[in-house]
């Protein structure tokens, strides 16, 4: 199983929220790249975000986004340990 360019993009708009706060959401604009305009679409029809141009996470947005961005604090944790090891 492979991250399509379609689920990357998903993924970096679920890091763009900020966990922290279920006050603060993200506004995607008309001028913004096609690859956002959809991503931000499709988390919407999966019932991720509340609105088709962003919104505020559901319940399901809020645990998906956690679950993305652990896995890039892993990621990356384990590229900086290989760096300093190196």
């Amino acid at each position: 199983m492979l991250y399509t360019a379609d689920l990357v993009h998903e993924l970096n708009t679920l890091a763009r929220f900020d966990l922290n706060t279920g006050q603060q959401g993200i506004k995607v604009h008309k001028t913004a790249d096609a690859e956002v305009i959809s991503a931000v679409a499709r988390l919407h029809a999966k019932g991720l975000i509340t609105q088709a141009d962003g919104g505020y996470l559901t319940s399901l947005g809020r645990e998906a986004a956690a679950h993305s961005q652990t896995m890039f604090g892993l990621l990356t944790a384990g590229v900086a340990a290989s760096v300093a090891l190196a």
